[in-house]
């Protein structure tokens, strides 16, 4: 399962609306001195319209997937979508057992593709890594259950928690390494989110720039959906995007029918406050420097009233931090997510 969840992280922000999934075909037997090729076959969701992770890695298997065990981070479907049920090719490729990671909430599957192999004799196991499953496709998981995107909140700040110098500028307060690792996260998202305010100030591109040998590079047609909360200025660079007002809820409502999983909000510090105060977002991500304004007039993370009161503070928990060449990368989570 370990190698399947290496092999859907591989495709992550490549797949959506589908969830990025990985399989692996372990054969009858382990490949040795009388077997041609190698112990195990790996298989990732491919972009819409491509065939499934499972399909991938049976086809990679040939003949030698009957017999086999099947390893997938995600519930094999048993319907036609784009492409025709998984458990069609699983039942046809004769495998003997299928070991799934979580049962697939979407409504048509919801358990049929469990039900569908076993009836056809197939053994099949569920729960194997589920929590290491669950935290992979949590975007892709709330999307089915609440109709709404995954949402990450991306902020860089100083150590006392400033984003920009009282006279507006703001580039660069993080080193390159942290500035490469949030492009990775935007090639991870399916659209990054912006203020009207912020494209006027800043006139950001919004694009996944990484080199070419990149694990996340993204080609120039392929780049996330650029979102702005109001109206971007005519030959503005974030032009095309999507531009929607109103309350946010409907906002991602709207993102959700558009099939998107996860969205990335960029800021400003009023949009981010906006996001924050109204508890809707996921995941924060904070890039800290180890630098200093040294006082109270440099921009602050958040534009808006805060907790009122001791007792009001927003309390979450550190899921990660790590290094990245001298800045520091946050995630945090409500207790809840």
């Amino acid at each position: 399962m370990g190698r399947a969840l290496e092999a859907a992280e591989s495709v992550r922000g490549r797949t959506s609306p589908n969830p990025w999934v990985g399989a692996v075909v372990v054969p009858e037997e382990p490949a040795g001195a009388d077997r041609d090729g190698p112990a195990w076959f790996a298989g990732a969701t491919a972009p819409p319209g491509g065939p499934h992770a499972e399909v991938v890695a049976l086809g990679a298997a040939g003949h030698r997937a009957h017999g086999s065990t099947l390893f997938v981070t995600l519930e094999p479907c048993a319907h036609h979508g784009r492409t025709p049920p998984c458990t069609d090719a699983i039942i046809a490729a004769g495998a003997r057992r299928v070991v799934v990671g979580i049962e697939d909430p979407d409504p048509l599957v919801a358990g049929r593709g469990i039900a569908a192999l076993r009836s056809a004799g197939i053994e099949v196991d569920v729960g194997v890594a589920a929590a290491e499953v669950g935290e992979q496709l949590a975007a892709y998981l709330k999307h089915r259950r609440t109709g709404r995107p995954w949402v990450v909140l991306k902020l860089a700040a100083t150590f006392d928690g400033r984003i920009a110098a009282p006279d507006g500028t703001s580039r660069w307060i993080t080193g390159e390494a942290a500035r490469l690792d949030a492009h990775r996260l935007r090639a991870r998202s399916d659209a990054v989110v912006v203020g009207a305010g912020t494209v006027r100030a800043d006139d950001p591109h919004l694009t996944v720039r990484l080199p070419p040998d990149d694990p996340c590079f993204r080609s120039p047609d392929a780049q996330p959906v650029r979102v702005v909360l109001g109206h971007a200025p005519a030959g503005a660079a974030v032009r095309p995007a999507v531009e929607l007002s109103g309350e946010l809820g409907a906002v991602l409502d709207e993102l959700g029918s558009r099939g998107l999983l996860q969205v990335l909000v960029e800021g400003g510090a009023g949009v981010a406050h906006a996001f924050h105060a109204s508890g809707l977002v996921d995941r924060y991500i904070l890039y800290l420097a180890p630098a200093l304004f040294g006082g109270d007039d440099a921009r602050p993370l958040f534009a808006g009233p805060g907790a009122p009161t001791l007792g009001a503070l927003w309390r979450g928990r550190v899921r990660s931090v790590s290094n990245l060449e001298g800045d520091l990368r946050v995630e945090l989570s409500s207790s809840e997510t």
